[in-house]
Parts: C-alpha cells; sequence; structure tokens
C-alpha cells in the first residue's frame, strides 16, 4: 500500500488526485474496520489510519473518509478548542483549500465561506496569492496551509493575506519546515525538479524553511503564537487522533 500511494502523489498531478481520490479511499476503507483510532473532523474510526507521503509515506496518517491528515485533524482541534471559528460570525479566506474542511465550513450557518486558489478544481474563485482579488480588511479569518513553500515571492503573499484581513483578524498559515533548522533553506540556483526534492522535499518547493518562518510572518506584518497546542493535550488524544507531535501551529494576528 506504501509503494502505491507514493507513486500516485508523486505522478499523478495534485488536481487530478483532488478531484477522485476521496471516492477510491472510501473503497479501501472498509479494509481499514476498527476503533483503534477516531478522526476528530469525520469522526470516523478505524483500526489505523492509511499510510501517506511522497518518498516514505508516513504510518496511521491519512483517514480515508475525509481525507485528514495528521496536521488537519490537529488544526481541527486547535480550531475547536483556542479559537472562536465554531461559534462566532466570521468571514473566511480559505486558500488552497484541503478536501477535508470545504463541506464542513460551507455547512457553518456561522460562517462567510470563500475558497480560492490559481489552481485548485476545489476552489471557487480563481487567485494568485501574490495579488488577492478582495479589499483590504474583508476578512475576520483566512486559512492558509502548505501554500507558502510553493510560491515565487512568501513575504508579498504574506502580506497579501495580512492586508485582506480585518483589523483583530487571524490566520493560520502553515508550511512544512525542518525544525533542525535555524534558517530557511532558499537558493534560486537551485531549479531542476532532481535538486527542489533533494533541497526542498517536493520538486515544486521553492524553499525549505526553518525555525525563522515566525520571523517571515512577523516581517510581513502578522503578531505571530508559534503555538505547540500539541503538547497540551493527553498522550492518549494524541494517540487516538494520530496527531503530530512536533507541529507548531502558526496562529497570526492582524493587530
Amino acid at each position: 500500500m506504501k509503494q502505491i500511494i507514493s507513486f500516485v502523489i508523486r505522478h499523478v498531478p495534485r488536481k487530478y488526485l483532488q478531484l477522485v481520490s476521496h471516492v477510491a479511499l472510501k473503497a479501501i476503507a472498509v479494509f481499514y474496520k476498527g476503533n483503534a483510532v477516531e478522526c476528530p473532523v469525520c469522526h470516523s474510526q478505524f483500526s489505523k489510519f492509511m499510510p501517506y507521503g511522497r518518498t516514505n509515506p508516513r504510518n496511521n496518517a491519512l483517514c480515508p473518509n475525509c481525507l485528514a491528515l495528521e496536521r488537519h485533524r490537529l488544526m481541527w482541534l486547535y480550531l475547536q478548542k483556542k479559537t472562536n471559528f465554531f461559534k462566532d460570525p466570521l468571514k473566511v479566506l480559505h486558500v488552497a483549500p484541503e478536501h477535508c474542511f470545504i463541506d464542513r465550513f460551507e455547512a457553518m450557518k456561522n460562517l462567510e465561506y470563500i475558497t480560492a486558489d490559481i489552481e485548485s478544481p476545489l476552489a471557487k474563485v480563481k487567485m494568485d496569492i501574490h495579488a488577492i482579488p478582495f479589499e483590504a480588511n474583508t476578512f475576520d479569518v483566512a486559512f492558509c496551509n502548505h501554500v507558502m513553500e510553493h510560491v515565487d515571492n512568501d513575504i508579498q503573499a504574506m502580506r497579501e493575506l495580512h492586508r485582506v484581513l480585518k483589523p483583530n483578524g487571524w490566520a493560520i498559515v502553515q508550511s512544512p519546515m525542518d525544525v533542525t533548522r535555524a534558517t530557511t533553506l532558499e537558493d534560486p540556483s537551485i531549479t531542476s525538479e532532481a535538486d527542489r526534492e533533494k533541497y526542498y522535499w517536493q520538486k515544486d518547493h521553492v524553499r525549505l524553511y526553518g525555525l525563522d518562518y515566525k520571523d517571515r510572518l512577523e516581517k510581513a506584518g502578522f503578531q505571530v503564537k508559534a503555538d505547540t497546542f500539541v503538547k497540551e493535550l493527553e498522550k492518549q488524544v494524541v494517540t487516538k487522533y494520530a496527531l503530530p507531535e512536533g507541529e507548531i501551529v502558526y496562529f497570526c494576528r492582524k493587530i
């Protein structure tokens, strides 16, 4: 299964995976019957989650029902426990929307929910994040996960997210990160797909963030909390939901 998943992720364009993978995985889900783990996003239970990853798929990662990965399950819990997302009336911009969230967020009566992306077939607004086509101070909340490692100018993209948020609005902006690095690796001479995969972990990445990621978000104007929320949870909760124990949630506020 790991080899099949790795091959599919590496060779099938993401926009096609987004359209069909949820159908195929629902069929595979019957082989994961059990109650050892639970997805907090869709409340489905399994003997374990499916493996997921490009070169060395992680065990116990992907919910075959809603496609939530470890980071998505953590974000759902974070929104529940640490934000007003499920309670207050909010206008939300979701860049590169994840399949596991779209229908659930759209069904929430307290949200005015807008999805946007430059190429995703799941998004309703076609948009270049370097020039977001909305007025300043439009949104209460923005989500933008695993996007900044792809864009030409990440600081400009971060500034655009900051611009369209209302004062006191907030965003969650996550990216892959090498926590052993103090500074971000970003070299314009690294251009081939093979080199980008070697140095940035993926052929369509243009940088690999280090622990200065928070500094880059702050440079764009945000007040940033690097929240180690997962460490606040009981061990049995982390195990039950198969959460990423090293994930830092970057909670960004416009002051």
